[in-house]
């Protein structure tokens, strides 16, 4: 109840900052603080067109995001649905886990895997059936990450357990004190190889052993600053990107910063504050600001590229690049399609009116799913 009372203050206080809105993640409903930027006309030159919608349920309060599997797209649901989707939209299967469901979706090793608010971990196959179930004891609000026979799960208090792909039992829990106040994050963690690489709270980056959990090695994003808790909250909220021989992430009220992954000497950092996951393409690193400003920055340097601030304080995802363009979905249902040379925004797509959760690239086109149910299938 204490850490309850505390992650509720710190969401009453950022959600007046920032567009990323951890009252959202509560399931506290509020106006926001700031509004958000009216849209501009604009000259499109890309012209994003859905190519196939189907309804998959609603994820209300949790970002719920769709994996590629064998050429399907699997979605769930907040209730617990699972639908699979043939890349020409025809539904595949449905089927119901009977779980409310918060954190997922991921495969691997033939199986899915998703989360509970309960702390219950899900293996199921295609069709749904639940193949089994481990506890964790703690919200799972992100996606599972699966690699080398191991499934790889962040709780919402900062732990991180390792189980067996094939039965659920627990391999290993990485678990070291925590600040009082953590901003609750939907990123979950990279599982590359036999590493599992993740943003930590005081602004920290670590790294640990797939097989055994112990940690490798961690550097310093940011140092938290400021005179109170709230202040103080430097979360590396949102999944680093792995950029060649490089590892970027980003903090909560500090900074963007790129490592060099042998050394963990940081090459480069600059000051902005993010909750959301980087981007990369072979220029720059992209991120999505507290204010819901677009950034790239040179990856080589960090030097600011461009800034869109068009799209300001409408709540928007985290970049994508897909086919040489960044795109970001916003919090009324809008997907963006913006110049990697100069962030102007060139496409635009409406949706259903409810906000953009994921953005997934696929062979086919970028699949969508919103807060309001739809799985969307777009084409540029």
């Amino acid at each position: 109840m204490k850490r309850f009372v505390a992650l509720l203050a710190a969401a009453l206080t950022l959600a007046g900052c920032s567009s990323w809105n951890p009252l959202v993640a509560l399931g506290i409903k509020a106006e926001p603080a700031n509004k958000p930027t009216p849209l501009e006309p604009f000259s499109a030159t890309v012209n994003p067109r859905a190519a196939w919608t189907v309804p998959v349920g609603k994820s209300g309060a949790y970002v719920l995001r769709p994996v590629i599997d064998a050429g399907r797209v699997v979605a769930a649901s907040a209730e617990g649905s699972i639908t699979a989707v043939e890349e020409d939209g025809r539904v595949f299967a449905r089927a119901e886990t009977k779980k409310p469901l918060s954190g997922g979706l991921e495969a691997g090793e033939g199986k899915f895997v998703a989360g509970t608010i309960k702390g219950e971990v899900i293996s199921f196959d295609v069709t749904g059936k639940i193949l089994w179930t481990s506890t964790v004891a703690g919200e799972v609000i992100s996606p599972p990450a699966v690699s080398r026979k191991t499934v790889v799960v962040r709780t919402a208090d900062g732990r991180v357990f390792g189980l067996n792909v094939d039965d659920g039992k627990r391999k290993w829990v990485f678990q070291r004190a925590t600040p009082s106040l953590l901003l609750r994050s939907e990123a979950g963690v990279l599982a590359i190889g036999g590493d599992v690489v993740a943003g930590y709270p005081n602004g920290k980056l670590i790294a640990l052993d797939l097989e055994d959990g112990k940690l490798t090695w961690e550097a310093t994003v940011t140092l938290p600053r400021g005179s109170t808790e709230l202040e103080r909250i430097a979360d590396v909220a949102g999944l680093p990107v792995i950029d060649g021989g490089n590892v970027c992430a980003g903090a909560f009220q500090g900074k963007v910063a790129c490592f060099e992954i042998s050394s963990r000497n940081m090459v480069w950092s600059r000051d902005v504050s993010t909750a959301r996951d980087l981007a990369r393409d072979s220029k720059n690193i992209y991120v999505t600001d507290d204010t819901s400003a677009v950034q790239a920055l040179d990856k080589n340097a960090g030097a600011s590229v461009w800034k869109q601030d068009k799209l300001r304080y409408r709540r928007l995802t985290a970049p994508v690049v897909y086919e040489g363009y960044v795109l970001v979905g916003d919090g009324f249902g809008f997907l963006h399609v913006l110049s990697p040379a100069d962030g102007i925004i060139i496409g635009r797509l409406a949706t259903d009116g409810t906000a953009i959760h994921s953005i997934v690239p696929a062979k086919s086109g970028l699949i969508l799913q919103t807060a309001g149910g739809s799985l969307i299938s777009v084409r540029l």
